[in-house]
């Protein structure tokens, strides 16, 4: 008597280790979809973080009539803080027939959360960690709690190479704000300085 034992092999075959599958067109579609998407959010991701680190505005120089005779010059600039809020940072320069001419650096925070110690002067360090400082203009009284004004005068011409400055704010319940002033506008204070008569 004969017995049919057939066993049940399968058999699998092993793709080449160079040979090529091919994919259907719904998944090549969709990883394409889904590497655009990555994309687009990289982009995207990119544009908000330049968005948020850049402090640099475009400021102008601008002239007005204080009274018959004195002109003052200013430039007027906003930047954020670390925090994201803004500062208005105004430089002007008067010129008075007769007085010597002053420079002042007037620094405007967020009203309400910010607010200025005086009489404190305010620290300016240069970048290559140089510390010169500017008397508080508004030592006895001030227009308003969250606006500092500091006399740059004699500290501007002592600034010899034109590079980004940290300000180390005197405020109230703060041990050190820092704002940074970037180069570009460093370049438009020193034009203060030596351009305008």
């Amino acid at each position: 008597m004969w017995r049919n034992t057939r066993s049940s092999v399968k058999t699998v075959q092993h793709p080449m280790p160079n040979a090529q599958c091919p994919m259907p067109n719904a998944q090549i579609k969709l990883m394409l979809r889904q590497l655009l998407r990555r994309c687009f959010v990289i982009v995207i991701l990119v544009f908000i973080g330049i968005g948020f680190t850049t402090q640099e505005s475009t400021a102008m120089l601008r002239q007005h009539h204080d009274a018959p005779g004195v002109l003052r010059y200013h430039s007027q600039v906003s930047i954020k803080d670390k925090q994201g809020y803004s500062w208005q940072v105004l430089l002007f320069k008067k010129i008075n027939p007769g007085a010597k001419q002053s420079l002042h650096l007037r620094l405007v925070g967020f009203p309400g959360v910010f607010e200025f110690s005086h009489p404190h002067s305010l620290e300016i360090v240069t970048a290559n960690g140089k510390l010169l400082g500017a008397s508080d203009v508004f030592a006895s009284s001030s227009p308003a709690p969250n606006v500092g004004e500091y006399d740059l005068t004699d500290v501007l011409p002592q600034l010899t190479t034109i590079q980004s400055l940290q300000l180390n704010l005197p405020l109230l319940d703060k041990e050190k704000f820092i704002l940074k002033i970037p180069k570009s506008l460093v370049i438009e204070w020193q034009l203060l300085v030596t351009e305008i008569d």
